[in-house]
């Protein structure tokens, strides 16, 4: 039989080399791409929780003060009703509804806050939705 008539293709040694390589690649670049990741939804919170305080601040130069802790954002996209009632809210405040923050949870927002007795506070408590925690798990604040 002669080379021309055999059939075309690749061999298992050829395919495995070819994995073998893939698999090294995946190993090295891998861990880099995930690892930018978590620094990309840190700098998304951060900058959610910039946007959410220049609609805060739209609404108290309207109302002269800020959402109650009970009003809470949602006083940023539908008028509130409970007191202190806004006399001249003219929101929406915000294009679109309030975001959860880039892990899935709900921004807290206190007003008059803890830690800004005379503005309010804004937290993302990130990956692990508890106070505290360092990386990722870290809380990501208004006032930081």
């Amino acid at each position: 039989m002669s080379n021309r008539s055999r059939a075309g293709g690749f061999t298992l040694i050829e395919i495995l080399v070819v994995i073998a390589v893939i698999a090294m690649l995946a190993a090295l670049v891998g861990p880099n791409v995930f690892q930018h990741v978590g620094t990309a939804r840190d700098a998304t919170a951060r900058s959610q929780i910039e946007m959410l305080g220049a609609a805060l601040d739209a609404y108290r130069l309207d109302n002269a003060r800020y959402p109650t802790t009970e009003q809470g954002l949602r006083a940023l996209q539908t008028r509130p009703t409970t007191d202190p009632v806004p006399n001249n809210w003219r929101g929406p405040y915000l294009r679109k509804d309030v975001p959860t923050d880039p892990w899935g949870g709900a921004y807290l927002y206190v007003a008059p806050g803890e830690v800004n007795t005379n503005g309010y506070d804004l937290v993302s408590l990130g990956a692990d939705g508890e106070p505290g925690g360092e990386g990722e798990d870290a809380d990501i604040t208004s006032w930081e």
